[in-house]
């Protein structure tokens, strides 16, 4: 067995799995390097990779707001937003629109909440639907256009699909209509997911970055412009992710980047050529059986991550080493077998790492932070009775 999971299995051994566990000198290395990447440019934390309020406070403070090169979370539902606001963060970006009416009702009769939460909109309508759900015309919601980041070479499409805004024209028109509607434009955001999410697995892959790179720098100056024109001067400008820190931070124009898996850096995080990944999360699993020698059955562990059905977004066994999933079988819902597993028996423990961060932590009430010999349990959101979505 090598570290980290080493410790992590001795630090819990006195524990029933299934779990999950955090190697907290791991994660604190990991936001270290995070910080490093940015160079002088705050990291906006994004809390659907994290989903755990203590390790949110470990690296915002417990001001849930600014600490160490880390300022702001970005949210990924308005009902977490005034959540977190309310436990005392001042500095929310949400990532998507919302049209919880309700959500924005309590939003609109806060000055608080008001001030400490930016709400992302890409489209009239969805200006439309707040400025219904707040009321009155005197409150003045913030707002970040979210401005779409893809690469287009022709009829190809190079990124996720998100925001309709995409021309200089577009984003000033979007700007305008807000400004009109009451709304206070603060900020623009372009997310890259083709370079942020998309491992260095090729040379192919690494040109499509390259070029995607250098076209969203310069159409996001342009669209930036446009918008400044309506606005006037922004408060924020965001961009990137765990995979793109260093291709957004080359932009000037860009005030602050967001990461959140880099965090705990789950397996689909293994081949980025930008950092070296250090495994921090891992959850445990007992074995249930034995239905031949060489093979072990455990309980659960079919947490799928989302995204694209594949083998990307199984988790991985990762000790003891050389496990292997099934492929017709799979990780499943109550049990999953695992080949070449001949020197384990029966009450024996299995560790994996998740495809994705944040998503694992709907699958437990808490997390077992381990920090050198110390051992800490901690709810994640589920463990605090947290279901956003």
């Amino acid at each position: 067995m090598t570290s980290p999971v080493a410790g992590l299995h001795a630090a819990t051994a006195d524990l029933d799995p299934p779990l999950a566990a955090l190697d907290l000198a791991v994660l604190r290395a990991n936001a270290a390097d995070l910080v490093r990447r940015a160079n002088g440019v705050p990291v906006r934390v994004a809390s659907k990779s994290v989903r755990c309020r203590a390790v949110l406070e470990e690296v915002l403070g417990s001001g849930l707001t600014a600490d160490g090169g880390f300022a702001g979370i970005m949210g990924y539902s308005l009902r977490e937003a005034l959540w977190l606001a309310r436990l005392g963060a001042r500095d929310i970006l949400l990532g998507y629109p919302t049209v919880d009416r309700a959500a924005l009702a309590e939003l609109a009769a806060d000055p608080t909440l008001l001030e400490s939460i930016t709400l992302m909109v890409d489209d009239i309508a969805q200006l439309e639907l707040i400025r219904s759900a707040v009321g009155s015309a005197t409150v003045q919601p913030r707002v970040c256009l979210d401005v779409d980041a893809s690469l287009r070479i022709g009829p190809i499409h190079l990124g996720v699909r998100r925001s309709p805004i995409r021309t200089p024209e577009q984003a000033a028109a979007l700007a305008r209509q807000a400004a009109q509607r009451g709304f206070r434009v603060v900020g623009v955001m372009t997310y890259e997911a083709q370079i942020a999410g998309l491992p260095d697995s090729n040379p192919a892959v690494r040109l499509v970055k390259r070029a995607s790179a250098a076209e969203i720098t310069k159409r996001r100056k342009q669209v930036l412009d446009a918008v400044r024109s309506v606005a006037g001067k922004l408060e924020i400008v965001n961009s990137g992710g765990t995979g793109s820190i260093e291709v957004s931070i080359a932009d000037p124009d860009v005030t602050e980047v967001t990461a959140g898996s880099g965090l705990y850096v789950p397996t689909l995080f293994d081949n980025y050529r930008a950092f070296t990944p250090r495994p921090a999360l891992y959850f445990a699993t007992p074995v249930l059986r034995k239905p031949t020698p060489s093979i072990a059955t455990v309980f659960a562990g079919g947490y799928i991550a989302s995204g694209p059905a594949g083998a990307s977004r199984v988790p991985k066994p990762v000790w003891p080493s050389g496990l292997r999933l099934i492929g017709t079988e799979g990780a499943g819902e109550v049990q999953t077998p695992l080949q070449a597993a001949a020197g384990l028996r029966i009450g024996d423990r299995v560790w994996f790492r998740h495809a994705k961060a944040g998503e694992l932590c709907e699958r437990f009430d808490q997390i077992h932070l381990v920090d050198g010999d110390a051992r800490s349990t901690v709810p994640t959101y589920r463990g605090e009775g947290k279901c956003f979505g």
